[in-house]
């Protein structure tokens, strides 16, 4: 085609006005249709199902960053709220042990507290300080000494029972040897029964030795102080039988037996402070020696 023989109108194109004046129109009618009836919706869902791809790229790191950030966040809440509650949690349990002890101690010195009101004997309450230093003793140093009256050989219960005796007092401490400590003799009685016999520790327990064959015992006999002494007075609870075993060999019955009382799980020990009164010993009759009539004729002679 030879556009300089072609007519200006061709070779220029319209008009500025006249392009802007058919744009606007254009636009206008456009504008009325897709308002009107939605001549341009279509185009418009084809539109955003072509870009939706386009979109997603854009979106896809920047909310993948956000949901970094989120999890970082959480996981950092989560752990400080964990170190938290684990806090909360311990000091909660030690208040609770705590309070669990002083329930216990506030039973034990009520238990204490109205044995005190049973026997006759005067009492003294103690505060156990701390176990002895030998480890394969089994003794208590309790925070009573001279300066409170406290004299060796005093019997020390709780409410139970017998725990052990007075050894060694000093001025302000004194040690108690306990009824489990090994050969610790103490006089009791079955109480079914009324069959004397001695109990001794063993180290962590208590048997009773030289009881004959044919003694009448058995599993559940309750063993208690019989007062014989004049250390231990008559009727304190000592230990219950658990097992009576009899040897055809042995000319004696084994029978080990359980302490009555809570030997090493107490912090405060009641001390009876007043030993029975006892009559002296009697004398030992006077020895009368007879000679034999062999002799005196011999002296004769």
């Amino acid at each position: 085609m030879d556009f300089a023989s072609s007519p200006r109108f061709f070779r220029r194109g319209p008009k500025p006005l006249t392009r802007f004046l058919l744009c606007s129109v254009l636009s206008l009618t456009l504008l009325v249709g897709d308002a009107r009836f939605g001549w341009l919706t279509p185009l418009r869902e084809a539109g955003s199902v072509l870009l939706y791809p386009l979109q997603w790229l854009i979106r896809t790191p920047q909310a993948l960053a956000r949901r970094a950030e989120d999890f970082l966040t959480i996981q950092t809440d989560l752990v400080a709220q964990n170190h938290a509650l684990q806090n909360r949690l311990l000091i909660a349990e030690a208040r609770l042990q705590r309070q669990t002890d002083l329930q216990r101690e506030n039973q034990t010195l009520r238990e204490l507290s109205q044995l005190r009101l049973q026997p006759p004997q005067t009492s003294l309450l103690a505060e156990v300080l701390y176990t002895s230093r030998d480890p394969f003793t089994y003794k208590l140093i309790i925070d009573k000494g001279v300066q409170e009256g406290m004299k060796e050989g005093f019997p020390v219960v709780d409410a139970r029972g017998l725990v052990g005796q007075v050894t060694r007092v000093q001025p302000l401490t004194a040690e108690v040897t306990l009824l489990i400590e090994r050969n610790h003799p103490v006089p009791v009685f079955i109480q079914r029964t009324g069959l004397r016999a001695v109990v001794f520790g063993t180290g962590g327990g208590v048997e009773v030795r030289y009881l004959a064959a044919h003694a009448d015992v058995q599993a559940g006999d309750l063993l208690v102080t019989s007062g014989i002494d004049g250390i231990y007075p008559a009727g304190l609870p000592v230990a219950r039988v658990t097992r009576a075993e009899k040897d055809a060999g042995s000319p004696f019955v084994r029978v080990v037996c359980e302490p009555m009382a809570w030997i090493e799980h107490h912090r405060a020990l009641l001390v009876l402070n007043e030993k029975a009164a006892l009559p002296p010993r009697p004398e030992p009759a006077p020895v009368i020696v007879v000679k034999s009539r062999r002799n005196k004729s011999t002296s004769e002679e």
